[in-house]
Parts: C-alpha cells; structure tokens; sequence
C-alpha cells in the first residue's frame, strides 16, 4: 500500500508524560512517547513533550494555586503551552493497577480550566483532540486510559477512534519496555496501535481545525446563562406526533 503524503504543518501536539522519574532518568513511557511522536513529526507536526515531575507544579483545582498559598506553581506557564496544541496526549505508568500520581495531578489541573471560555465564548479545549498511552508491568491500560479519556472528553476535548495504546510487560516484576530484555518495542500489537491512534488524533485535529473547530450555536455557556436555549423546551410528556 503506497504511503499517502499529509501535511499537518499547521498542526501542534503535547504529550504529558507522568513517569515519576526525574529527567534525564530514562523513562519506559517516554520511549512509547517517542513512537508516536516520530510519526506526528514525519508529518510536520510540531510535538512538544512535557515531563510533568521535572516542574513544579502544585496540587489543586485552581489555574494558579499561588494564589491559594502554594509558594512557587509553574501550572500557568505549562498552561499555555497546553492552549496552544491542537493535540493533548495523557502518557504514564502504572502503579498498583492505577495511573501515576503525576498524572492525576496533571488531570485535576486541566480540570481547573475547564469552566473557563475563549474569546469567541466556548470551553477552552472544545475543539482540541485528546488520547492516551500507558506503559507498565500490571494489568490496567483499559482502566486508566478510560479514565483518562472521559476526563479529558468531560472537559471538551474531542476523542477519535482507537484513541488508546499501551504496553504491558509479565505481570509482576520483570523488564520494562526499553529494557533489551523485554523485546518491548518489537510488540506488533502495541506499534499498531500507536500508530493507528497517531494517525487519528491527526485526522481528527485536522478535520476540526480547517473546519474552525465546532460550531458555536449550541456551545457558548455565557449565553445559556443569559437565557438562550438553543433550541431546548423543558420536558412535557411523552413526545406526540404533533
């Protein structure tokens, strides 16, 4: 099958990787990170990458916690770039058959925007696409990236198809995905779908992007709150021909 030719210059994606591991500690997430993000890069997309537990960034629901008591929070800074993306990948590990507490952390932090609108009166991630990739040696890809997924998608992010991949080694302890042992990165399963879910968060962003995003009608919470209804009548019964 020849190899179609895209164009996604005008495309940008963050992937949050929640290893608990400083930086430049070598982290088995990131190595999945890399999969994909090669094929987003071959396709003129701008791939920023953000290891979370190398910043500082406080616990909370709020977009500053500075202004809650924490000392120092570099969640505003990362916050723009996070706005930028037209793509917003969740990648970590899991622990006890969860995700990280990095990764939580980042999820209560996108929350604490979630309320809030851009100029033209929409969510500021309607219109954003959103996946997941998990790498560990206990079960759970299922459970965390279905955790991630709604999160991001209650939030307004858009979630295409085969949004989701993972890896997962011998259940217990043994060789993580880099480790030459593990033969991690020759797993047919999990290159397909990283490669299918690099393909669609890129179809998907594309789509929505040239489209200008969603419409707004249906949309602009400022306006419901103001009295316009878009269309909607409170329940009356059943519905009737009529």
């Amino acid at each position: 099958m020849p190899n179609p030719e895209f164009d996604h210059s005008e495309l940008t994606a963050v992937f949050f990787n929640t290893t608990l591991k400083r930086s430049p500690a070598v982290s088995n997430t990131q190595g999945l990170i890399d999969i994909s993000a090669r094929i987003l890069r071959k396709q003129g997309v701008t791939v920023d990458i953000i290891r979370s537990v190398d910043h500082d960034i406080a616990s909370g629901v709020y977009p500053d916690m500075r202004e809650y008591g924490w000392e120092t929070d570099e969640w505003p800074e990362l916050t723009k770039r996070v706005l930028a993306a037209d793509i917003v990948v969740m990648t970590g590990p899991i622990w006890l058959g969860e995700q990280s507490s990095e990764a939580r952390k980042v999820i209560e932090r996108l929350y604490a925007l979630n309320s809030q609108v851009r100029d033209d009166g929409q969510y500021l991630f309607t219109g954003k696409v959103g996946g997941a990739i998990v790498s560990g040696n206990e079960d759970g890809v299922k459970h965390v990236t279905s955790s991630w997924l709604f999160s991001l998608a209650h939030m307004g992010f858009t979630i295409p198809a085969n949004a989701d991949s993972g890896w997962l080694g011998p259940i217990g302890p043994g060789p993580s995905f880099l480790n030459p042992a593990s033969n991690g990165p020759e797993t047919d399963f999990t290159n397909q779908t990283l490669t299918t879910l690099s393909w669609n968060l890129m179809h998907l962003a594309a789509m929505l992007k040239r489209a200008g995003g969603y419409p707004r009608w249906g949309n602009l919470p400022n306006a419901w709150a103001e009295g316009e209804r878009f269309g909607f009548e409170p329940y009356r019964g059943p519905l009737t021909d009529d």
